[in-house]
């Protein structure tokens, strides 16, 4: 479906080009905007190599052991009876300590491995309230620095590609919990089909 979204896309630019006389701007855009994706993906890259490996070395060091003890009395209530398994809550504080840097390539295979567990401690049918809850918080998650954004800030000239904090905290607090309310309000009107 993305692939039909960006050859519409392609499309009407070269038809409103071709129209408006100004194909060899269109054509020249194309080339720089390939240019510039193609520098910013790299510039990006570095920072989620950077993050991914703090990561890791927070789960080898102990420290996701930690953090998931810190974080416990937040998310023994939004993951219920799954919040009882060790490796689950740790993979899940990894996840959500990734979101909170705001790193969120590198909070993808953290959220990946919670999710395996989470069905593993939940039973591998249906829809458990835990994976939905973590795929929740994912979505909507909270962060305390923005860092990815960050970096496509810096990467495109901004000066103080940190100053959107104050407006990250109040979108992403808001987000989670308007999704996390929406969640446990309306779930009874979708049981789960085991």
């Amino acid at each position: 479906m993305l692939s039909a979204v960006w050859v519409a896309f392609l499309v009407l630019a070269l038809v409103c080009g071709a129209a408006t006389g100004r194909l060899d701007a269109v054509t020249a855009a194309v080339s720089s905007g390939a240019a510039e994706a193609v520098t910013l993906a790299i510039s990006i890259t570095g920072l989620m190599c950077f993050w991914s490996g703090m990561m890791e070395l927070i789960s080898a060091s102990g420290l996701a052991e930690k953090l998931a003890r810190l974080l416990q009395p937040v998310l023994r209530p939004l993951f219920g009876a799954a919040s009882k398994d060790r490796e689950a809550m740790e993979a899940v504080s990894a996840n959500v300590t990734a979101n909170l840097l705001g790193l969120s390539n590198a909070a993808t295979p953290l959220g990946l491995k919670a999710v395996d567990r989470l069905y593993t401690v939940e039973g591998r049918h249906g829809s458990p309230d835990a994976v939905l809850t973590l795929i929740t918080l994912n979505t909507a998650s909270i962060q305390i620095i923005p860092s990815t954004v960050a970096a496509v800030r810096a990467a495109s000239g901004s000066p103080t590609p940190f100053d959107i904090m104050p407006a990250v905290w109040v979108a992403s607090i808001a987000s989670v919990a308007v999704v996390l309310l929406s969640g446990r309000l309306l779930r009874p009107f979708f049981p789960d089909e085991n």
